[in-house]
């Protein structure tokens, strides 16, 4: 393999790897909003069940699984 051949893989390697890195950032990113979104969604899931509970209603059931599950 001539030096030059070695030089353009070892570029192609370097931007690969910087490619996987910053992806990586990316995917760590969204992780995190997805937790968050998903913490949220329970506060507010536990709210609307309280309020419902508090008018009067039944015990929201909806996080149950159906006894033929």
């Amino acid at each position: 393999m001539s030096d030059v051949e070695m030089i353009a893989l070892q570029e192609k390697v370097a931007h690969l790897t910087r490619v996987v890195e910053d992806l990586s950032d990316v995917v760590a990113g969204h992780a995190k909003t997805l937790d968050v979104a998903e913490r949220r969604i329970e506060a507010l899931m536990r709210r609307a069940a309280e309020s419902e509970l508090d008018a009067g209603g039944t015990v929201p059931l909806a996080d149950q699984r159906p006894p033929h599950w």
